[in-house]
């Protein structure tokens, strides 16, 4: 997630560039940079940092020019740096790309250049578009976008400068936004529709597979054949601050749908070409690496913690190597069983979570291998630990996390399918066949937001109770865990999770005639069991809502309501069955009247212990 602006007109792109790219800061701000056609030539400022850093670097050295193109950047492929900052050129400077997204084949492309005799400067998978335009330039900068694009694999937007044309600006995107905005006499490109509203209201929302050519009296829109595409111009209607959370009311709800895409960015760059395996280059391990594992400790805070316990049913079972997974405020005091042949994971969305910083620290001291699960690149974990998994969720402004969540799981289940395939204890079938249902997944989540109003119904009917408990069995015991969480902090209702057959050891005594029970029960191994754990508290009364797969008429017997998930291997189940949670928790807060985004207490980053 990163911000874009383009802007191409009369009056000092500068300007506009940074003025945009202030309103699109939330969306990424570890650097950020513009491009400016000047004096013949495209000149670049960017500056890692927050935004601040490069007005004062455009103040100091200032860029005159009425067309350029701007970018706030969230990490992706290489850390914050002001040489990894967008925009990024060719050698000669004749073209200027700003990108969001990641292009999956860009190590591909770059050995292909480099073998040609082009040099990078950068991490960034970014910079090889740009050279790639510089390859390919056949004298006419639309002919060679379009021809660049069809070189590209992965999720995109992106915005073309080229110094042999500089009345045109040209974009295109694949699975980001992409807007273009319509003035008189100048016309402006934006990530998001915050940037723009200061200047106007009229938009062409760009769809995956068109390219606009952009001019400051004229834009068209043609396809990657070049044939012209007609576009209805759509005209903003929202204020300012839900412009900002992309028409939804609160960030909240707009990251919860945004995982779709999320979700796919961060499977995406790890599954082979053949679609049937998990590659890590990042990781790169051997088999002989895996095998020396004599044990796994997994050690997170909160929501990550939530992951982890999933990700210990993921390991075992894919892998077959022991883990056990702690709370790491609690990991270093307890004098922990570790040493060289234990790989510590250590999964935080920020990176910066003190605690769980400590307890890398700690698992290193005592010689442990260590690995990273975070949301940041450069954070502190990311840099503490030996090697370290992005997930490619993008920045999550909300407090309760919920994106950032769903990576992780994806992101542990890619690392337990890749474990089990190099140790020996995973078929290549097996692993096949996960992927291919892992692949579903953003389609199926669609599918469950379809019914988002049935769940609104039942947050109306839960609203005022004061406790509310959650079981499950096996890994939907671990989202249960997760489900209560995320109630409990925004929505100040009492929540707990419980293992279903835990119940009769002291639980019962809790549940009264009234009181709402979510029960999950999508794991089909244990189903029979939950069905009894079911009857038992609807013995006492309970009013319970179950959560089950599509089809299956045993656990509907037996519950009051039901929340459907789409069918699928029960290893990828929980990635979607925790998405109605995430909407109930929402819609029960929002019916109370509570802030959302920014619930009492919480704070997004914990750097105390």
């Amino acid at each position: 997630m990163c911000g874009i602006v383009g802007y191409i007109g009369d009056r000092e792109a500068a300007d506009f560039l940074m003025d945009g790219l202030s309103k699109l800061e939330y969306r990424g701000y570890d650097s950020a940079g513009i491009a400016v056609y000047h004096n013949g030539a495209i000149a670049i400022r960017k500056k890692a940092g927050r935004l601040v850093n490069l007005s004062n670097e455009v103040k100091a050295h200032p860029i005159v020019g009425t067309a350029g193109i701007g970018h706030t950047r969230w990490a992706t492929h290489g850390g914050p740096s002001d040489v990894n900052a967008h925009p990024h050129t060719d050698e000669k400077g004749n073209f200027a790309i700003v990108h969001n997204g990641i292009i999956e084949n860009y190590m591909e492309i770059k050995e292909h250049l480099l073998a040609k005799g082009y040099h990078f400067k950068s991490e960034t998978d970014t910079e090889v578009v740009a050279h790639l335009c510089a390859d390919m330039y056949d004298g006419d900068f639309t002919s060679t976008v379009r021809r660049v694009l069809a070189k590209l694999q992965g999720s995109y937007s992106l915005v073309f400068m080229c110094k042999f044309e500089p009345d045109k600006i040209i974009c295109s995107k694949k699975d980001n936004p992409l807007i273009v905005g319509l003035g008189n006499g100048e016309n402006y490109i934006a990530s998001d529709i915050p940037a723009i509203l200061n200047y106007t209201r009229k938009t062409y929302i760009m769809n995956d597979g068109e390219i606009a050519i952009v001019q400051k009296d004229k834009v068209w829109v043609i396809d990657f054949d070049g044939r012209p595409i007609s576009k209805k111009i759509f005209e903003v209607n929202w204020d300012a601050e839900a412009a900002e959370k992309g028409g939804f009311e609160h960030f909240m709800l707009k990251e919860i749908y945004e995982q779709p895409k999320v979700i796919k960015d961060t499977m995406s760059c790890r599954i082979a070409s053949d679609g049937e395996q998990i590659q890590f280059e990042e990781l790169n391990w051997t088999p002989e690496d895996v095998k020396s594992i004599g044990k796994i400790m997994i050690v997170a805070c909160g929501t990550a913690y939530h992951a982890g316990l999933l990700a210990k049913y993921f390991i075992e079972k894919l892998a077959r190597i022991p883990v056990e997974v702690d709370i790491a405020s609690e990991y270093r005091y307890r004098d922990p069983l570790t040493d060289s042949k234990t790989l510590c994971i250590v999964i935080s969305q920020s990176g910066e979570t003190i605690d769980t910083l400590a307890a890398l620290k700690e698992a290193k001291r005592r010689g442990a291998r260590s690995l990273a699960i975070t949301n940041v690149v450069g954070s502190s974990v990311s840099r503490e630990a030996d090697q370290v998994v992005y997930t490619w969720a993008g920045p999550e402004i909300a407090v309760a996390s919920t994106k950032a969540y769903t990576t992780q799981l994806v992101a542990l289940l890619l690392l337990a399918l890749y474990m089990g395939r190099l140790n020996g204890h995973l078929t290549a079938d097996r692993e096949a066949q996960v992927i291919r249902d892992l692949q579903r997944v953003p389609d199926q989540c669609r599918n469950i937001f379809d019914h988002a109003g049935d769940i609104k119904e039942l947050a109306a009917k839960i609203k005022e109770k004061e406790d509310i408990f959650f079981i499950g069995r096996s890994m939907d015991y671990g989202l249960a865990m997760e489900g209560a969480l995320k109630l409990k902090e925004i929505s100040y209702i009492h929540a707990e999770a419980y293992a279903g057959g835990e119940l009769k050891h002291g639980t019962l005594a809790l549940i009264i005639s009234g009181v709402p029970v979510i029960a999950l029960a999508t794991q089909q191994d244990v189903e029979e069991k939950m069905i009894s754990n079911i009857k038992e508290v609807k013995a006492r009364d309970a009013y319970v809502i179950g959560v089950v797969q599509e089809g299956d008429t045993e656990v509907r017997k037996t519950i009051d309501s039901v929340i459907t998930i789409p069918r699928s291997d029960n290893f990828v189940l929980p990635i979607m069955t925790v998405i109605p949670l995430q909407l109930l928790a929402y819609y029960t807060a929002v019916v109370r009247g509570n802030d959302v985004d920014k619930p009492r207490n919480l704070a997004k980053s914990v750097t105390v212990e």
